[in-house]
Formats: structure tokens, C-alpha cells, sequence
């Protein structure tokens, strides 16, 4: 996945709600989870849909999260504290509401990060990829 054709300035993207960088972080990081498993598997769409789903809920992102957040700059832990805490419009219906706001927090950096052109730094965060 390529960052935006025009990536945010960080001080534009710092501006933003946390919960806006959010919303964008879930449809990447989705995305993202569903490449590398369509790339790395033989496997049918439907089991496919069900191995996403447990990488993407909000259990699985909390598990994620706590893996990444000793490898975030002070930067991204900062992005992570504001999504983190910021007040979200809804509830979790399958996950305690740590893991909702561990979930959300790691959604806003890797929002942060994609709108401001570093899809690679989200790659190496959570999905082990260095730069070649």
C-alpha cells in the first residue's frame, strides 16, 4: 500500500480529531491486514475474512498494540495517547473497553502515519517489513 498521493503536513495531521485519524487507521490498517493475507495465503475468501477479522478487531489490536508500543517514537506514542483518550461516539460490542481504547489509539497512529506519507513506518511497526 502507497501513502496518499499528497500527504498531509505532521502539524495538519497533529490538528486533527483523533478519532478522524481513526476512522482512516481502520481502513488502512484493514487493508493492509487483507493484502498480506490474500498475498501470503492459498486459502478461500471466506476463511480469508475470518482470519482478518481476528487480526482486526479490536481484541486483536489491543494484542498488536501492546506488542508495537515499546517501538513508537515519542511522536506516535503521543498520537496513541490522544486516540487513545479521546472520546469515541460508540462502544465495542465484542470487547472490553480496554481493548476498544487500545484499539482506537493504535488506529489513530496508524491513520497519523498513512495521511502524513509513511505507510513504510506503518509496515515496520506492525507487520515486521524494513525498508529495502
Amino acid at each position: 500500500m502507497t501513502a496518499p498521493e499528497a500527504p498531509v503536513s505532521k502539524e495538519r495531521a497533529k490538528l486533527m480529531n483523533p478519532v478522524v485519524l481513526a476512522f482512516v487507521g481502520d481502513a488502512v490498517y484493514t487493508l493492509m491486514v487483507r493484502e498480506r493475507l490474500a498475498l501470503s495465503s492459498q486459502d478461500k475468501a471466506g476463511a480469508l475474512n475470518a482470519s482478518a477479522a481476528k487480526i482486526v478487531s479490536a481484541h486483536g489490536q489491543s494484542e498488536t498494540t501492546e506488542r508495537v508500543l515499546p517501538l513508537f517514537t515519542e511522536e506516535e506514542a503521543e498520537i496513541y495517547r490522544r486516540g487513545r483518550n479521546a472520546h469515541k461516539p460508540t462502544k465495542s460490542k465484542n470487547a472490553t473497553v480496554a481493548e476498544y481504547v487500545r484499539a482506537t489509539g493504535m488506529e489513530a497512529v496508524v491513520g497519523y502515519l498513512y495521511l502524513t506519507g509513511r505507510a513504510e513506518r506503518i509496515a515496520q511497526l506492525f507487520f515486521g517489513e524494513e525498508k529495502g
